[in-house]
């Protein structure tokens, strides 16, 4: 594939020949890798071995005339079981459980080769609810890893014509369900994922726009491409960055 590489004044400065967007789109294999990463990084969870357990309750045994279950000393009411309130949870989350989940080294590069892939359809980046105007796949010279303010990125988005897709992920839209009530009220959506060869100050100077992250080559992975494991994020590649991808993940 014949691509073009822009420069920061939104221009073609030359053309170059890359087969990485070509490989065919698998979203079976993108979700198994964006599913195993968010697995992967999951804390254990689970009560104390102890919880509802501290409690002088024990049963009285039989000949009362009551149920034989666990009641507190100097008292009748019931404890430490899982009906009593207060008491200890039947079959409580394990912390000790392995929910870690596996995927073959071949499996994660042809992921994240499909979803490089993916970046260059139009089709699939729209469908993501990505805003933009230039053609794609976009690929920028090595001097945007260098930009280190952001009205210099932001004169590089709007020159590129995919500064709105940023001004659309400002919205903030108020989440569904309890999250609401635990410090997550509201969501934002992601936008552009620029990704280099080397960091030389552009994820300080981008880090600000909304819904915009910043990766180097060696560190990009199928979550970032596809967030939510829906292919087709909006993504601008420096050149740099192509080719040490197509050494990479050959």
């Amino acid at each position: 594939m014949e691509i073009n590489v822009i420069d920061l004044s939104g221009n073609t400065s030359k053309k170059i020949t890359s087969d990485i967007f070509d490989e065919p789109f698998r979203p079976d294999l993108i979700k198994k890798a964006v599913l195993a990463s968010q697995a992967n990084r999951q804390q254990a969870y689970g009560p104390h071995i102890y919880a509802g357990m501290r409690t002088s309750a024990e049963g009285w045994g039989p000949g009362r005339g009551v149920s034989r279950v666990a009641r507190l000393r100097n008292g009748s009411r019931a404890a430490r079981i899982p009906q009593a309130v207060k008491g200890r949870q039947a079959h409580p989350p394990k912390p000790e459980a392995d929910r870690t989940e596996k995927i073959n080294d071949k499996e994660r590069n042809k992921a994240i080769k499909s979803a490089i892939g993916a970046t260059a359809n139009p089709e699939l980046v729209r469908k993501r609810g990505h805003q933009f105007e230039a053609q794609l796949p976009l690929v920028a010279v090595d001097d945007l890893a260098a930009l280190t303010k952001t009205k210099d990125v932001r004169s590089f988005m709007e020159a590129m014509h995919v500064w709105k897709d940023i001004a659309r992920a400002k919205e903030k839209t108020i989440r569904a369900g309890k999250g609401k009530l635990r410090g997550r009220k509201y969501k934002r959506s992601k936008s552009i994922l620029i990704v280099t060869a080397q960091d030389m100050g552009i994820s300080r100077a981008a880090r600000n726009l909304a819904g915009v992250d910043v990766i180097t080559h060696d560190k990009l992975n199928a979550e970032l491409l596809a967030p939510g494991a829906f292919a087709g994020r909006l993504t601008i590649f420096t050149e740099s960055a192509i080719a040490k991808l197509q050494e990479a993940i050959r």
